[in-house]
């Protein structure tokens, strides 16, 4: 695509378009599903739906590099902003969505990401791409938070049933 149609595409969407895609009661329901996941392991989940690229992005946008590399800096640089980089067990998991490239990015915080090879992180976004595309939004963003949770739980199983700590928050980030 045109650099110049891609930075009109980005600019042509906005947190409106976020909202529509996760509406409030949505986003408060997959706020109960991440608390309930974090019950069960000592990780922490974060979901993150941005409708488009800054503009400070797309500048950056050049033949040698390719708008998904991009994406992937704008999703690690969410993961630092939300704190999921600083948990205590370095488990965090960042699910990252971009709307205008219908993107999807996992990051995840060093522990995890030593015992989680990418094969296994592909298949889950896949299987949410394939739910997104069908327009399953919830229904997609459901089941890789389960997929997340039971990696989590098999790497980082919560060490007793009332454990309960929550470092971060569970809500879902719009933007």
């Amino acid at each position: 695509m045109n650099k110049w149609l891609r930075i009109l595409k980005h600019r042509w969407l906005d947190a409106s378009d976020t909202r529509r895609a996760v509406p409030d009661d949505m986003a408060e329901r997959l706020a109960q599903r991440v608390g309930a996941s974090e019950a069960r392991h000592t990780g922490e989940v974060r979901l993150c739906v941005e409708a488009a690229l800054p503009l400070s992005y797309l500048w950056r946008l050049q033949p040698d590099r390719p708008i998904k590399a991009l994406v992937r800096e704008r999703a690690v640089s969410w993961f630092g902003r939300m704190g999921v980089w600083d948990t205590e067990h370095n488990n965090g998991v960042l699910i990252y969505l971009l709307l205008a490239e219908h993107a999807i990015e996992f990051v995840a915080d060093r522990a995890l990401a030593q015992r989680v090879d990418q094969a296994q992180w592909q298949a889950i976004v896949d299987r949410l791409g394939a739910r997104l595309h069908r327009g399953e939004v919830e229904d997609g963003l459901t089941q890789a938070l389960e997929e997340v949770s039971a990696l989590l739980v098999e790497h980082f199983p919560a060490p007793s049933e009332t454990w309960r700590p929550n470092q971060l928050s569970n809500s879902v980030v719009r933007a």
